[in-house]
């Protein structure tokens, strides 16, 4: 049992559920759009709504008082809206304008808020209460809720179906790492989940030390490459660090 999962008997009958609908839908359809769609349009499509989630970046990045990122934000943002196309070419990379991706659940963590236990969302996946709480706040944030509010709904929930539909596209060669390799995909994703919010909260350096985190797959690999080195009835010798 891992201790940040104390849910763990809910969050596998929650992630089983999560899979049949990703089988019976999303899946299928995913692999339609691939089939349908061509590339270059769905890159456009990822550019598109990659450039719109620069405003919830940028709310964030202010409420994280990181006065020279948010400048940033707004040129990467205005680039891309004016010389891309609407965003649909992804102008400000090519002049090497810095791309970054703030949520409302990592400005909870910035400012010290715990994330809680893990917990998966229906539909949503991997999360925490924090986090869950915070897709919330983003999505008031999102251009998503103010788009066409005089033709009603359709026009916002077809642009939010068309994200998760290429979103889900662009998963599709990654997803079979986890289906050739002899795993526990729920441990895997939730070890994956925690390890990379981590990351995102503290910038690339999360807290070391005993407790603080699980060992990640590359230092797994390294151990067991050191210990098949180490021949029959020889004591390993311990380094100093």
């Amino acid at each position: 049992p891992d201790p940040r999962d104390p849910l763990e008997p809910f969050n596998r009958k929650v992630y089983a559920f999560n899979q049949g609908v990703d089988n019976v839908v999303l899946k299928p359809v995913a692999k339609g759009y691939v089939a349908v769609v061509p590339a270059l349009a769905r890159q456009g499509v990822t550019n598109f709504f990659a450039n719109i989630s620069m405003v919830v970046t940028t709310f964030n990045d202010a409420l994280q008082l990181r006065g020279t990122k948010v400048p940033v934000d707004i040129a990467r943002f205005t680039t891309n809206l004016i010389f891309g196309l609407g965003g649909l070419i992804d102008v400000a990379s090519a002049l090497k304008i810095e791309s970054r991706r703030e949520d409302f659940g990592q400005t909870l963590g910035y400012w010290g808020v715990g994330g809680g236990p893990y917990l998966v969302l229906p539909l949503l996946g991997p999360s925490n209460p924090r986090d869950g709480a915070g897709l919330a706040v983003d999505f008031v944030v999102s251009p998503f809720f103010y788009v066409a509010p005089n033709s009603g709904a359709e026009v916002r929930w077809g642009l939010l179906a068309l994200d998760v539909v290429n979103t889900r596209a662009n998963l599709l060669e990654a997803e079979k790492i986890l289906d050739t390799a002899a795993m526990d995909r729920y441990s895997f994703l939730r070890d994956s989940y925690l390890q990379r919010r981590a990351y995102l909260i503290h910038d690339g350096q999360p807290p070391t030390g005993p407790g603080t985190r699980q060992k990640s797959l590359k230092e797994l690999e390294e151990e067991d490459a050191t210990d098949e080195a180490i021949p029959m009835g020889v004591a390993p010798q311990i380094r100093p660090r």
